[in-house]
């Protein structure tokens, strides 16, 4: 594609009505989840903390606590299919995820909870098998799962296992990261590969091989993150890019920060296997979910720094600027080719790998 875009030929999606049902898309992390958020969640839980649409809650404590630290507060369900899969499995996906949640916020995680929802069926030693997972990611992790539930439904009403759980935090004094505050000028990094996680997740399901072991991306970013706000405190934002992919996350950053982004195809870190298989399956990377990166929006003239760490740590070791934020096309997100034409990357429209996080 080539020439000047026509953005005044982008139309708003129509309103939800009320005689419509939850599709599989409603849970991609696209446009359908938005909607779904906008129209049935936000105008019930009208509240600033909730309408920031940060992965987490950061809360001033109350008189009563001493200190000016913040409260980070996050909460998150898994139910990923297969249950075990080269990498990870649901319980250690269910630590990392929340885990990462806090701490692109710029919090420190400390305490977890899990609610376990069970499937009349289910093997012990598989559940056994989970909860260890768990258990070693929170020590790897540096957390403490401290309080959870458990239900137990009828064969064939629950896919084995469901997990949702919730996370706490502490936020230095003076960090205040958000999706709302990035500037024209910021460069977009991220800390390594896209799509692993999601490719993984499909070809364990579908059997397909490949001529490299291919694993999840599954990871505890917390430390990665505490080392780039060490080296730069100013750091806009961070998210970690899970459903819908680095599409909806830059979307979704570029519509609350009201600027543009626009992205450089010839930079963005792939692997060779997960890029023949999205060719093969017709998938975008750009839209496949990730478990342990994230994306970080940097200051200019901080950016070659942050980088330098970022490649230092062993999860940001193929780190990338892979594009800058900028004043035009505001809300959207433009990727140059590596033949030079431009295309607008639109957050995902419907459910592209059901049952992956």
């Amino acid at each position: 594609m080539s020439g000047a875009i026509d953005f005044s030929q982008m139309t708003c999606p129509r309103p939800l009505d009320n005689g419509e049902r939850i599709l599989l898309g409603h849970g991609s992390g696209g446009k359908m989840s938005a909607k779904l958020i906008q129209e049935v969640f936000l105008p019930s839980w009208n509240n600033p903390v909730v309408s920031a649409l940060e992965d987490q809650a950061t809360l001033n404590m109350p008189d009563w606590a001493k200190g000016s630290a913040k409260l980070a507060f996050t909460t998150d369900s898994f139910v990923v299919h297969p249950l075990f899969f080269p990498g990870g499995d649901i319980g250690k996906l269910a630590v990392h995820g929340t885990v990462n949640d806090l701490a692109v916020g710029g919090a420190v995680p400390r305490f977890l909870s899990a609610a376990f929802i069970l499937e009349e069926g289910l093997l012990i030693d598989d559940l056994r098998r989970i909860v260890t997972s768990m258990r070693s990611a929170c020590e790897a992790a540096g957390v403490k799962l401290v309080t959870g539930d458990t239900k137990v439904v009828d064969r064939g009403k629950g896919d084995q296992v469901f997990i949702t759980t919730s996370g706490i935090g502490w936020v230095p004094e003076g960090r205040s990261l958000s999706i709302q505050n990035a500037q024209a000028g910021d460069r977009i990094l991220i800390s390594g590969t896209i799509g692993d996680h999601g490719i993984t997740i499909m070809s364990a399901r579908e059997g397909i091989e490949f001529e490299t072991a291919l694993e999840s991306d599954s990871a505890p970013l917390n430390g990665l993150t505490e080392m780039m706000l060490n080296a730069c405190p100013e750091i806009r934002c961070m998210r970690d890019p899970t459903r819908g992919g680095v599409s909806s996350t830059l979307n979704e950053l570029a519509a609350a920060s009201n600027v543009g982004i626009k992205l450089q195809e010839s930079r963005l870190p792939i692997r060779r296997e997960v890029r023949g298989a999205c060719e093969m399956l017709g998938l975008d990377p750009l839209y496949v979910a990730n478990e342990g990166k994230l994306i970080a929006v940097v200051p200019h003239d901080a950016s070659d720094e942050v980088l330098r760490v970022m490649r230092r740590h062993p999860l940001g070791t193929n780190a990338a600027e892979i594009g800058e934020v900028v004043a035009d096309h505001r809300g959207m997100v433009v990727m140059k080719s590596v033949i030079g034409g431009e295309r607008v990357v639109t957050m995902l429209a419907g459910e592209q790998l059901p049952r992956i996080c």
